[in-house]
């Protein structure tokens, strides 16, 4: 079954490669989304139906913990896996994410396999959380 995915982060560019990278062999994709921050993902995440969310932690205005509590306030009608990516790697900040709902954690620089297997780990997380 296809995945609708919303890749959060504030840099244009490391949207293009990891929407690049969702088009490698091996994940079945839906409807792709786009946003520069946590308030425009909470945006399109009451618009749009949404399974994946591929989100960077620094970004403005929210960054991606901030994202993370605002989205557990909500209460979705679909479980939706969510994987953080970005360049910070500190074991507090991990388990910060995945105490918030986090299923998963890249940092960059990553590869496709990477972003698979976190996308695999967290959606499962998030079904059996269901």
């Amino acid at each position: 079954m296809p995945m609708n995915v919303l890749i959060m982060d504030d840099s244009t560019t490391m949207r293009k490669i990891v929407r690049k990278t969702l088009r490698q062999p091996g994940l079945e994709l839906g409807d792709v989304h786009e946003a520069g921050d946590g308030y425009e993902g909470l945006h399109v995440i009451a618009s749009q139906p949404i399974d994946v969310i591929l989100s960077d932690i620094n970004m403005p205005n929210m960054n991606g913990i901030e994202f993370l509590e605002k989205l557990s306030e909500l209460k979705l009608q679909r479980p939706v896996a969510i994987v953080m990516i970005t360049t910070e790697g500190t074991d507090d900040l991990v388990q910060g994410a995945m105490d918030r709902g986090a299923g998963g954690y890249v940092k960059k620089p990553f590869t496709p396999q990477d972003v698979q297997k976190a996308i695999g780990a967290a959606v499962r997380k998030a079904r059996a959380a269901s």
